[in-house]
């Protein structure tokens, strides 16, 4: 071979290699660990409905460029891996808004705070409703704007398209936990619960299938589940969460609330079916440890309840999320 040759199939080799994605790491994995920097938010202005005092209000969602001024439903770009559960309402023509996940910046760049807050509505300035609303950042897509307030997991498409089997994650994080978990609906009176809420840093790797009644069937392949029982003040940098595979109940660290989830559940998840209908997702068993997923859910939440309820004040700050081989 000629010298020139070896040198050109050399240059090449090194160029691909460098084009590569790391030993075990996709595209995806990589589009994950870029997004879950949490280094770009987009402010949203919009303007509530004058029933409930016509306010502006800003509320966030992870993207670039200018304030989208106007009651505008947003759709989140194709390609995006995470979303916070911040929402424009409109129901029956009256504008709400809601946000419990804000950008803050930490040293040159920024994480995601989410919080559990009480929000308060007057309407016509004189009847108050009050609604616990949990900061929330799930991998999946939020569907605007809400027109009611039922079944509200209905409104979140969890977990995107996934065939990997990673070893775990890892993220930077920091905690208020604990406080009091609070019931306000806004269809029920507002009442305490005597009872401590907590965060929760959720994984599942889940092989999805669709059957001839438009149910999506699910097995849970892989879980990694972390509830944050005690205040963290001082930030836990590259913490790391391990993926269990298969089933998962005779693991000494298995807890109930880490089973499986269905139609009926505390917390339901759900997924938009090819008719184009929002469905819940029923986990039917526990996949073989070798299995191969379709789809995961990344959740990171400031409350460990279902909608409505939560410890008001509980905060959970998130940063440098990684899918880790």
């Amino acid at each position: 071979m000629k010298k020139s040759n070896h040198h050109i199939i050399i240059f090449i080799l090194l160029f691909l290699s460098a084009c590569l994605p790391l030993r075990g790491q996709s595209t995806l994995s990589q589009e994950i660990n870029e997004q879950g920097k949490f280094e770009n938010w987009i402010v949203r202005e919009i303007k509530e409905s004058g029933l409930i005092g016509g306010e502006t209000k800003y509320i966030y969602n992870f993207n670039t460029g200018d304030t989208i001024k106007g009651n505008i439903p947003y759709k989140a770009p194709e390609g995006t891996v995470f979303i916070p559960t911040n929402i424009m309402a409109n129901i029956i023509g009256i504008v709400k808004t809601s946000n419990q996940v804000f950008p803050e910046k930490r040293g040159d760049s920024y994480c995601a705070r989410l919080e559990v807050l009480e929000e308060a509505v007057k309407v016509i300035g004189m009847i108050n409703i009050k609604v616990v609303a949990q900061g929330s950042v799930i991998s999946g897509e939020l569907y605007e704007p809400i027109r009611d307030t039922k079944s509200p997991y209905s409104k979140l498409n969890y977990g995107i398209p996934f065939t990997e089997r990673p070893a775990g994650i890892k993220y930077d994080y920091k905690a208020d936990v604990g406080h009091e978990r609070i019931r306000a609906t806004a269809l029920t009176p507002r009442k305490a619960l005597g009872e401590p809420d907590y965060s929760d840093i959720v994984v599942f790797l889940q092989k999805r299938w669709e059957d001839e009644e438009g149910n999506i069937l699910a097995k849970r392949v892989g879980t990694a589940y972390k509830r944050i029982r005690e205040d963290v003040p001082e930030w836990i940098n590259g913490e790391f969460l391990p993926i269990k595979y298969g089933d998962i109940t005779s693991d000494p660290e298995y807890k109930e609330y880490m089973g499986l989830r269905g139609k009926g559940a505390e917390i339901e998840n759900f997924a938009m079916n090819s008719e184009g209908k929002s469905v819940t997702i029923n986990e039917i068993g526990w996949a073989d440890a070798d299995e191969t997923p379709t789809h995961i859910i990344l959740w990171f939440s400031a409350s460990d309840g279902k909608a409505f309820y939560g410890g008001v004040g509980n905060k959970l700050w998130i940063d440098n999320v990684e899918i880790v081989y």
